[in-house]
């Protein structure tokens, strides 16, 4: 009886093996380095272009972040390099976005250009100074390079944005939003890229986090 046994497995196992390569197992994407899977990623920007915005698919909403809501204005993608970094604990945004980066891409990725300029942060603003003539026209530096006010989506995204610093490339891929307070605070991101002053800043909710 031993035997005959031995021989139903054998055939039972062959029997499994044949389903098995018959009905292959589909393969699941990897995600992204630092995204919360419950935050779905707009369009990705292709490296080394400038900053891609795009429409909010209907129906889409955010979680919200302690007190506030999130209006999704806007999809935005962007691969940059770091100008700077400023982290943020007592002002009102500071429970939201508790740091802000100054990106630059085109021309404002180059060393040539950037050792010609002084940039500093502070006050939720980002700031660049040069001596005697800037390196490049002064509208090509405000729409190659933005001071953005980064809210992670969890704190997963968090750690990964902690692990950031001025000098790195990085991808950064998420929501241009609107925050709405219960005591009527508000917070509201530029939707474009050629503003600068009071309230050019992109307020980003931030799905994911990668070098590119």
């Amino acid at each position: 009886m031993r035997g005959h046994g031995g021989i139903v497995l054998a055939c039972a196992a062959c029997l499994l093996l044949a389903w098995w390569l018959a009905h292959p197992r589909s393969t699941l994407p990897t995600p992204a380095p630092g995204h919360v899977a419950a935050c779905p990623l707009p369009p990705r920007v292709p490296a080394g272009a400038p900053p891609l915005q795009t429409t909010v698919p209907a129906g889409l909403a955010l979680p919200a972040i302690a007190d506030a809501t999130l209006t999704p204005l806007a999809g935005f993608s962007v691969t940059a390099r770091v100008l700077g970094r400023e982290n943020y604990r007592f002002d009102a945004g500071a429970t939201y976005s508790p740091m802000d980066l100054a990106l630059g891409w085109g021309r404002m990725n180059d060393d040539t250009v950037l050792s010609r300029l002084s940039i500093s942060q502070g006050g939720r603003w980002y700031r660049y100074r040069w001596q005697q003539q800037p390196p490049i026209p002064v509208d090509e530096i405000v729409r190659s390079s933005a001071n953005m006010h980064m809210l992670p989506a969890d704190a997963d995204v968090a750690r990964a944005l902690d692990r950031v610093h001025a000098g790195d490339h990085v991808r950064i891929d998420g929501w241009l939003v609107r925050i709405d307070a219960r005591d009527g605070w508000h917070w509201v991101s530029s939707l474009r890229r050629d503003d600068s002053g009071d309230g050019a800043c992109e307020l980003v909710f931030v799905c994911a986090v990668e070098s590119p």
